[in-house]
């Protein structure tokens, strides 16, 4: 089993930056290569893809939307993964996910994530 524990999240202002945590534990997590992902979902939109990170952290995917705002990366002796968010705007505010799953890919999608946080909000103001 692998638990994720998402926090970092709150209100910013357009253009400032948040950086998400998540921190996962069990014995999965410590036996096999895991990729972590972010997911977020706005109020009446579909859960989308935000960024994922392989095992090793030589791998990493993000949405065309993110690209060149968001990092992420992972602390494996401390079995966290962060996303550093900056240039934020109003369209980022979603609650968001950590989620792993038992794979070195990082083309991650929702259904092949076993194993998911219970998110920490992100609010940007206009």
């Amino acid at each position: 089993q692998v638990q994720l524990v998402e926090s970092g999240g709150g209100l910013a202002q357009t253009g400032g930056s948040l950086r998400l945590s998540c921190v996962a534990s069990g014995q999965t997590f410590n036996s096999y290569m895991v990729a972590v992902g972010w997911f977020r979902q706005a109020p009446g939109k579909e859960r989308e893809f935000v960024a994922a990170i392989n095992w090793s952290g030589s791998r990493t995917m993000y949405a065309d939307s993110v690209k060149r705002r968001f990092t992420i990366s992972r602390d494996n002796p401390k079995n966290t993964v962060y996303l550093q968010m900056n240039i934020l705007k109003p369209e980022d505010t979603a609650l968001y996910y950590c989620a792993a799953a038992l794979s070195n890919r990082v083309e991650l999608v929702p259904s092949e994530c076993p194993y998911w946080g219970q998110g920490t909000q992100v609010t940007v103001s206009s």
